[in-house]
């Protein structure tokens, strides 16, 4: 399993502009991606969706029904960082937190730095460790420490209701190695490679609950492992949300994609590595792109004008 990798994890934003903030001037991160404002397709979120441009207030009722556009923000290329995916929706202005995403870590010093000029909450949690929120809740864990020439990105920490259980899953199936195990805690550590961020288990009481909020993280492993990646999910009745399929980006390849989910209902996207490097490759006006977006973005303006407001997730 070593050709696998971790690549991202969705997060689903309500404010874009306290978000870019966060991202970019308090961790630090750069903008690898942001896409043009696009209308949702039935089934998959894909590339398939076209771009939502020249609509005017009399075209709908509520012309920011469906309007999306996502960023990819990192500290270096998804090629060898592990990133951030941030689905914004013009309608929708927060979304309800469930008890399932605990909280991404991350070392960085510069990071730290950067929340006490800006003024951003943080609270020490432990001995050099401080927690704090995105926009939307969602906690991250920053470690005052750096390092060198490696993704700073170190973890990222989903609930279970069932540690064993998903152990078996994320180890037996998925091909996970276990790095740390730690029963009365209730808590394991898993990785592709050592060098990529890792995935802890936290084992919590009762249900997990996913909310409105709930998130996808993804990764990749050589194309050809797709189909026997569905097939043993098949023969192990296993939960497949969307089955193997190729989504298309005019002038790049064809990705094939598929999404499962673990015991406790995490999404898992898994892509075909190697025309996901393609597709994945940074571009560098997209901090531009993401500039010019926000500054085009009216819907608050117009949620305002007609005394609405943006719909709760």
């Amino acid at each position: 399993m070593a050709a696998r990798r971790a690549l991202h994890f969705v997060f689903k934003v309500g404010n874009r502009f306290q978000t870019a903030r966060f991202y970019r001037d308090v961790l630090g991160m750069k903008v690898q991606f942001c896409s043009s404002p696009r209308l949702e397709c039935s089934g998959v979120i894909s590339a398939h969706c076209s771009d939502y441009t020249g609509i005017t207030e009399d075209s709908f009722s509520k012309p920011y029904d469906g309007k999306w556009s996502k960023t990819m923000v990192g500290f270096g290329p998804e090629d060898d960082h592990f990133v951030a995916e941030l689905t914004y929706n013009y309608g929708i202005g927060d979304y309800k937190l469930g008890n399932d995403f605990m909280g991404i870590t991350l070392a960085s010093s510069q990071a730290v730095s950067n929340a006490r000029k800006l003024e951003w909450p943080l609270t020490e949690v432990a001995e050099g460790v401080f927690e704090t929120e995105a926009p939307g809740g969602y906690k991250f864990y920053l470690q005052n420490r750096s390092l060198p020439q490696s993704d700073p990105v170190l973890k990222v920490t989903l609930a279970v209701s069932d540690l064993h259980k998903s152990l078996n899953y994320w180890c037996d199936l998925l091909g996970m190695k276990i790095y740390e195990k730690d029963e009365e805690k209730q808590r394991a550590l898993l990785g592709y490679a050592d060098n990529q961020c890792k995935l802890e288990l936290q084992g919590i009481k009762g249900t997990v609950e996913h909310a409105a909020a709930f998130g996808r993280i993804a990764f990749s492993c050589p194309e050809k492992e797709l189909p026997d990646l569905e097939d043993l999910m098949k023969r192990e009745n296993q939960k497949i949300l969307t089955p193997l399929v190729s989504l298309d980006t005019p002038g790049k390849a064809a990705v094939q994609v598929v999404i499962l989910a673990d015991p406790d209902g995490h999404e898992i996207c898994f892509v075909g590595d190697e025309a996901f490097r393609e597709l994945s490759k940074v571009d560098p006006e997209g901090s531009k792109l993401l500039d010019d977006a926000m500054a085009a973005d009216k819907s608050d303006e117009w949620f305002a004008k007609h005394n609405k407001p943006k719909a709760s997730g």
